[in-house]
């Protein structure tokens, strides 16, 4: 199985937003920037979830991609707007200390919905209107939630996948 890279979409949404003479960018090159953006954390978490669980090793075997279909764009910001929150629900209670604990996971689950948002609004809302600069915040924002999400100490980040792709009822 061939995961998407984290960069290599990044860079991609550097270069549909770079300078390439006079005016703004196109709207359609904004909008799969923005898109980009989200898909490089998006992928990183799947891979992450399916390497933790699975094995790296096992990219090419069917088990491997049973694992990193499993999560959908709801249920990862579902998870990340219960890490916002001052309390989690009582579902989470149990891995309340630790999920909170460096800030590294509730500060990337704030840019993670941020960037889903802007994601849904860039493939979706026909009415809206993108700037250069919300590209940009979107690509930095990328990256900052990744360094946020592999910063996260261990046992904590081991504890969000299992989370996400093994929801307590």
């Amino acid at each position: 199985m061939t995961i998407p890279n984290a960069e290599h979409l990044l860079h991609q949404a550097e270069r549909l937003i770079a300078p390439s003479g006079p005016g703004a960018p196109r709207q359609t090159d904004l909008r799969r920037a923005i898109s980009s953006a989200y898909y490089a954390v998006f992928h990183s978490v799947l891979a992450a979830g399916a390497d933790e669980f699975v094995g790296s090793t096992r990219r090419n075997e069917p088990v491997y991609a049973l694992c990193y279909r499993r999560v959908d764009h709801r249920a990862l910001r579902d998870l990340c707007t219960e890490l916002k929150k001052p309390r989690l629900a009582m579902r989470y209670k149990n891995y309340e200390a630790e999920l909170g604990s460096g800030a590294r996971l509730p500060g990337f689950a704030v840019l993670l919905v941020e960037l889903q948002e802007g994601r849904y609004a860039a493939d979706y809302d026909p009415a809206i209107r993108l700037k250069r600069s919300d590209a940009t915040i979107a690509i930095g924002n990328a990256r900052i939630a990744l360094e946020h999400f592999a910063a996260a100490p261990p046992t904590s980040r081991r504890l969000f996948l299992a989370l996400l792709l093994f929801p307590p009822r």
